[in-house]
């Protein structure tokens, strides 16, 4: 078993899921379903592409500045 993260997003009308470790996508109409098709995705890309460990992800966070009129 292994731990990946799932980044979701809204755009227009779905939810889109992404693994930034993968590289995958998926998108559902909740945000539960578009991180279980992020999930099915995700097993069938590493049955094809088995996941290098070695090197491991991290997230974290940046500040800009604020754009006017936003």
């Amino acid at each position: 078993m292994v731990t990946l993260t799932a980044v979701v997003h809204r755009e227009e009308d779905v939810y889109v899921a992404e693994c930034p470790e993968v590289g995958t996508a998926s998108q559902g109409g909740t945000i539960e379903e578009a991180v279980q098709n992020l999930k099915e995705a995700t097993e069938l890309y590493l049955e094809e592409f088995p996941l290098d460990r070695s090197e491991r992800s991290f997230v974290t966070t940046f500040e800009v500045a604020k754009v006017a009129g936003t």
